[in-house]
C-alpha cells in the first residue's frame, strides 16, 4: 500500500530584491514555511538576476485574502502588485523526491552527505550526514555552506569551549562544531519538529552525547541564560530576526567570543550590521555567496 503523505500548497512571487522583505512579511501571515531564492540568468551573482518569494501551506490558501493583502503593502511601499501563483503539489514523499537530487557538498574542510549517498568521505575531511528536505540546513544552501566555510576558517584561528547553534534546523552547523572542536553544543529552534530532527542527525553523526537540542524562541529559553556566556555563536536565520534579537545576541555572548550570521542577502549586510553595531559588535569576516551573505561579528 502507497504510503500517505499530506498535500503542499505552494505560493510563490516573482519580486525585486529591495521587495523582498515587504512581501515576505505577507507570506508569513498565510504560509507555514517561507523562503527566497535568485535565478542567475547571467551567470555571475551579481549579473541579471529574477528573485522568487516562496511559501508552503498544509492548509488551502485563500488567494483572495492574500492578494488584497499584498496590494495593500505594495500601495504604502510604492510598489506594483507582483502576480501570484498558487499550486498545490502532489502528495509525495518529497524527502525521497530531494535525496535523489542531493549529491556530497565540499565546504572547506566538511564533507556533507545524505545517507541515500554510499560512497567514502575523502581522507582527512570532517563528514556530515544529514538528509536533505528533513529540515533546513542541508549544505546545499548558500547560507548553510557559508556558515561551513566560516567555521572552517575560524577553526584555523583558534578552538572554541561553549558554542550555540540558533535556529539550528537540521542541527548541521551545530553538529558541525561537535565534531570539529569536541565540545558541548546548544542547539535551538523554534519549531519543535525541527528540533527533534537535530537530535536524530546527531546521533547519526555519533555526536550525541555531546549535542544538546531545545526549542527556544529565541533566547528565551532559560538553558541559553544558564549556559551562558557561549564563546560562538551561530546563527543562520533571516534578516528581521537576527535585527531583533541583536542585543539578546550581545547578552549572550562572551566579552571575547565571535557570532556567525547568516540568512540574509548581500542588500541587506548594511542594517543588520547597523543593529548589532549600537550593541558594541563590529564586522570581523564576511562571505558572499550567490547574493547571501555570512558574516563573523564580535567586539
Amino acid at each position: 500500500m502507497r504510503p500517505a503523505f499530506p498535500d503542499i500548497w505552494h505560493l510563490r512571487l516573482k519580486v525585486g530584491p529591495q521587495a523582498l522583505p515587504v512581501f515576505e512579511e505577507v507570506f508569513e501571515r498565510f504560509a507555514e514555511s517561507v523562503t527566497m531564492f535568485m535565478e542567475d540568468k547571467s551567470g555571475i551573482s551579481d549579473g541579471d538576476c529574477d528573485w522568487f518569494l516562496e511559501g508552503y501551506s498544509r492548509t488551502p490558501p485563500e488567494r483572495a485574502r492574500i492578494v488584497a493583502a499584498l496590494a495593500a503593502v505594495a500601495a504604502a511601499a510604492g510598489l506594483d502588485v507582483p502576480a501570484l501563483e498558487v499550486e498545490r503539489l502532489d502528495n509525495v514523499d518529497w524527502v525521497l523526491e530531494n535525496l535523489r537530487d542531493f549529491p556530497p557538498i565540499d565546504a572547506g574542510r566538511f564533507f556533507v552527505r545524505g545517507s541515500h549517498w554510499d560512497g567514502r568521505c575523502p581522507v582527512g575531511r570532517t563528514e556530515l550526514l544529514v538528509d536533505a528536505g528533513t529540515a533546513f540546513g542541508s549544505g546545499e544552501h548558500a547560507t548553510t555552506k557559508g556558515c561551513l566555510l566560516m567555521l572552517d576558517r575560524l577553526a584555523r584561528r583558534r578552538r572554541f569551549l561553549r558554542p550555540l547553534d540558533l535556529g539550528s534546523g537540521s542541527g548541521i552547523l551545530g553538529i558541525a562544531m561537535a565534531k570539529m572542536w569536541a565540545v558541548d553544543v546548544l542547539a535551538t529552534d523554534i519549531d519543535p519538529s525541527a528540533v527533534r530532527v537535530a537530535a536524530i542527525n546527531a546521533r547519526l553523526n555519533h555526536v550525541a552525547a555531546r549535542f544538546t537540542s531545545v526549542v527556544s524562541d529565541g533566547y528565551r529559553n532559560p538553558e541559553l541564560k544558564r549556559r551562558r556566556p557561549f564563546d560562538i555563536i551561530v546563527a543562520n536565520i533571516l534578516a528581521k530576526p537576527l535585527m531583533r534579537m541583536a542585543k539578546d545576541m550581545a547578552a549572550h555572548l562572551a566579552p571575547d567570543g565571535v557570532a556567525v550570521l547568516s540568512g540574509l542577502l548581500d542588500w541587506q549586510e548594511r542594517m543588520v550590521m547597523g543593529t548589532h553595531e549600537r550593541q558594541g559588535l563590529r564586522l570581523k569576516d564576511r562571505i558572499v555567496r550567490d547574493g547571501w551573505a555570512t558574516l563573523l561579528i564580535g567586539r
